[in-house]
């Protein structure tokens, strides 16, 4: 399903750099359509991809080095603009005849660049002298390629920018894509607009009307599609653009695990079958799920346990479906950029909460309206739809639920003493004035207990923690300075109005090292 005209599209290699992200949502954010590839994509995709322009991405290697990634031959011959930046940079200069040199200034963090009065149309919105870039390289381009000119240089002398004299080819050693680089999003508009010749067309409206038409296209007249609606936003955007495709044909499953925030169910029930008039069927399967997760301990075993019950409770509601045939998911980009990174798949942290397998086994084609889109587009795209505040706003919440917040058994008791506590948070946290700026805020039961004094009586209860973190789209977070005097409301509200929690701590730390759940 594809959201761009043949015109505007920008492709994205990726060879390895923590940043290829950020380059293509601030592509996107300038309403130009992006993909990210890997750097061994092949030509055959590439030309009927059939970009405007390609910008190759920074990575970690160095260029002459044995398993370097290499410049496809067809990156060059496509006849379109290309900007390579960092790695990008060094391999265009490379596969040209010039030369890389390792560096002995290497550069990491805020540098300073002088541009050039010559510089030429990448720095055509940028005004000439001294500006602030980000810089991660080792490596520097020693000698230029036939054809290059210098037009940005550090104060070291390292070359920060070149542009090819004939052609439209441009290396850039900073990273454009950073905010730590204020002339960056100047840059990028430039290389967009002045080079590659595309519209900012690109937008969540004409996104909504391209995805609800192909939608309509794909899903034959008589067929129904299934979703398993969670509540979060991107279940729910993805069923509201299946709903405005083809209505009624839409069956949204909701089921209760028993693992949910206080009064989750009925909330979701309530905004989405009574308010919003999706199809909906609600399946209470607290049981099921608390009796799979009696004595288990572990993380991963509490997932699989989860994600095994969930898909024999969700296949039973899905079989009261006459004549369905398709499966909507609420997958997004990172997801899809993940399993084709030139890296690899990441190591395994923890198993992705989404549940896996159900396409094949119950023999339902999948349906992804959301898998171009990232978090914050998500959120866009349901403001576009009118989804209430409080969905388009929701905050993640784990597919396991509770049951990785609980650590240690799960257990019915245990379950509603850190529903009561999370309630808590998540309401004074909510009346801050800066709320929105909290990815996430939640509470976790600790299995350890500790002694405390209430009244004249010695205890000896739980430990709650405290998590707030703020992020764009949950990659990395840092923790949210939440003030102390709400702090101290959390923690006092606690202790005083649920039982078996007498001590309250706070979680600073920052994704990475950390992750945002503790389990």
């Amino acid at each position: 399903m594809s959201h761009a005209t043949d015109a505007n599209k920008i492709l994205v290699l990726d060879f390895g750099s923590q940043y290829t992200q950020l380059i293509a949502r601030r592509v996107r954010e300038l309403q130009v359509y992006s993909e990210i590839h890997p750097c061994t994509m092949d030509e055959a995709a590439a030309r009927a991809f059939a970009p405007a322009g390609v910008v190759l991405s920074g990575g970690p290697a160095s260029v002459d080095e044995d398993g370097a990634p290499g410049l496809p031959g067809w990156v060059l011959e496509l006849g379109v603009p290309v900007l390579g930046v960092c790695y990008g940079f060094q391999l265009l200069t490379h596969a040209l005849g010039g030369r890389v040199a390792a560096s002995d200034n290497r550069e990491f963090g805020r540098a300073t660049v002088n541009v050039d009065e010559r510089a030429g149309r990448l720095f055509g919105r940028v005004a000439r002298g001294t500006h602030v870039v980000w810089m991660s390289h080792s490596d520097r381009i020693d000698r230029p390629a036939p054809g290059f000119a210098l037009t940005a240089a550090t104060d070291n002398g390292v070359p920060a920018a070149m542009a090819h004299a004939d052609r439209p080819i441009f290396g850039l050693q900073f990273h454009p894509e950073v905010v730590h680089t204020p002339i960056g999003r100047e840059i990028l508009a430039a290389f967009l607009f002045d080079v590659c010749g595309v519209a900012p067309s690109w937008t969540t409206g004409s996104f909504v009307n391209d995805a609800v038409a192909a939608i309509a296209e794909a899903v034959g007249p008589d067929e129904q599609v299934i979703c398993g609606l969670s509540g979060g936003v991107d279940s729910a955007v993805a069923a509201a653009l299946v709903h405005r495709a083809i209505g009624d044909r839409l069956h949204c499953i909701f089921v209760d695990n028993g693992v949910l925030r206080q009064d989750e169910a009925r909330g979701v029930v309530a905004t989405f079958r009574d308010r919003l008039g999706f199809p909906m069927v609600a399946v209470d399967a607290r049981d099921e799920f608390l009796g799979a997760l009696a004595g288990v301990t572990d993380p991963e075993a509490k997932r699989k346990a989860i994600g095994r019950v969930f898909v024999e409770v969700f296949e039973r509601a899905a079989k009261t479906v006459s004549g369905a045939r398709w499966l909507c998911q609420g997958t997004l980009y990172p997801d899809v950029i993940e399993s084709v990174s030139f890296k690899g798949p990441s190591a395994v942290i923890k198993s992705h909460h989404n549940v896996g397998g159900l396409p094949e086994k119950m023999d339902l084609k999948l349906l992804e309206p959301l898998r171009e889109l990232f978090k914050d587009e998500v959120r866009h795209v349901g403001l576009a739809l009118d989804l209430p505040d409080d969905v388009i706003w929701r905050q993640p919440f784990p597919g396991p639920g509770l049951a990785i917040r609980v650590l240690g058994e799960v257990t019915a008791e245990r379950v509603e003493v850190l529903q009561r506590a999370d309630a808590i948070v998540r309401e004074e946290l909510d009346a801050l004035r800066e709320a929105r700026e909290i990815w996430q805020a939640f509470a976790v039961l600790l299995p350890v207990r500790s002694v405390g004094v209430m009244g004249d009586s010695r205890t000896y209860e739980n430990v709650c923690a405290v998590r707030a973190v703020s992020s764009v789209d949950g990659m990395t977070a840092d923790w949210y300075p939440v003030p102390y005097e709400t702090l101290g409301r959390i923690s006092n509200r606690i202790i005083n109005e649920v039982r078996g929690i007498n001590r309250v701590v706070y979680d600073i730390s920052s994704k990475p090292p950390a992750t945002i759940e503790w389990e």
